[in-house]
């Protein structure tokens, strides 16, 4: 059961909200641009499996990052730990469940569903994927180190979508989903960790 104090909990309801927005967002400039972003959604256990086994080299490369001693990704760590870890460092595993969720689907329908899909209409498949990318990469851009990971992470999600020979945008919201969820519990229990041993400290 979560014991998120009360700034936890309108922290984690603004975050759900918000990825939850992003989804109607690309609806409305669905509308705008008429594109529908969520043509190429649809349930696949091809598809799903696909996501999971695909979100294994990503977990991989987390892990072995979190090992890292470099500067730079140490402040990204620490800037994680206090944005993300501190709020919702009492939050119950399927908090982060949800919130990881909701930011699989969120963040694809947008930048996968529209932006992507609308792109390879103008420019093709190869710029459609560079451009979403780095307006991925933009929305993310809280270091420089940050912003280049989230364009590579973006141009992953965006090759993913033909995985198993289909294209469905089911497989990017699945790696995105549960690459978050992880990444989540990881930044969480370094924040409480972090906080525990500060208090020792004191």
């Amino acid at each position: 059961m979560s014991n998120l104090s009360e700034a936890g909990r309108r922290f984690l309801l603004i975050a759900c909200y918000f990825e939850a927005s992003l989804a109607l967002v690309a609806l409305l400039l669905g509308w705008l641009f008429d594109i529908n972003p969520f043509a190429e959604l649809f349930f696949s256990e091809n598809a799903l499996i696909c996501g999971v086994i695909a979100t294994l080299p990503l977990l991989v490369l987390f892990f072995a990052i979190q090992q890292l001693p470099y500067q730079a990704l140490q402040d990204i760590r620490r800037l994680l730990q206090q944005t993300l870890g501190q709020p919702l460092r009492f939050a119950h595993w399927t908090d982060l469940l949800a919130l990881a969720s909701l930011a699989g689907l969120g963040e694809e329908v947008l930048f996968r569903g529209l932006l992507q899909q609308g792109f390879e209409h103008l420019w093709g498949a190869d710029l459609a994927l560079i451009g979403s990318g780095l307006i991925f990469a933009l929305a993310h851009a809280v270091t420089a180190l940050y912003a280049l990971l989230a364009l590579l992470m973006s141009l992953y999600l965006g090759l993913a979508m033909d995985l198993g020979g289909e294209r469905n945008l089911l497989t990017p919201i699945v790696i995105h989903a549960l690459y978050d969820f992880v990444a989540f519990l990881v930044i969480v229990r370094q924040s409480a960790l972090h906080t525990g041993n500060q208090d020792e400290t004191n």
